[in-house]
């Protein structure tokens, strides 16, 4: 069984900036991509980025390119999101998730990732 756990939500002002942290846990496994979503109240679950150790690709949603960073440690299977300039409207829970093979094109959608954590509340104030 593979455990991914968030760690760094919080609230924070508009204009703040956090880092979220996600680490797998559980048997051994070897993920090609991790990403992240979020989900704010009463919309659906999107897509924010992602990061392919094949090649150290990374992707962001419009929304965040420029303000968020993703990084991480392939041989520890972490992730890390960097999020500055935060907004009211990244409001949401935050979803760390992996994939052991490589999930595009469909990487930004839920269904091409395997194991998911069970997120972290990000709040801006306003």
């Amino acid at each position: 069984q593979v455990q991914l756990v968030e760690s760094g939500g919080g609230l924070v002002q508009n204009g703040g900036s956090l880092r979220l942290s996600c680490a797998a846990s559980g048997r051994a496994f070897s993920s090609h991509t991790m990403a992240w979503f979020r989900q704010a109240p009463g919309k659906e679950r999107e897509f924010v980025a992602d990061k392919s150790w094949s090649g150290g690709r990374t992707y962001y949603a419009d929304s965040v390119k420029g303000r968020f960073t993703i990084s991480g440690d392939n041989a520890k299977n972490t992730v890390y999101l960097q999020m500055n300039s935060l907004k009211p409207e990244d409001t949401g829970v935050y979803y760390c998730a992996a994939a052991e093979r490589n999930p595009w094109p469909s990487a930004v959608r839920s269904r091409a990732y395997d194991y998911w954590g069970q997120g972290t509340q990000v709040t801006v104030s306003s």
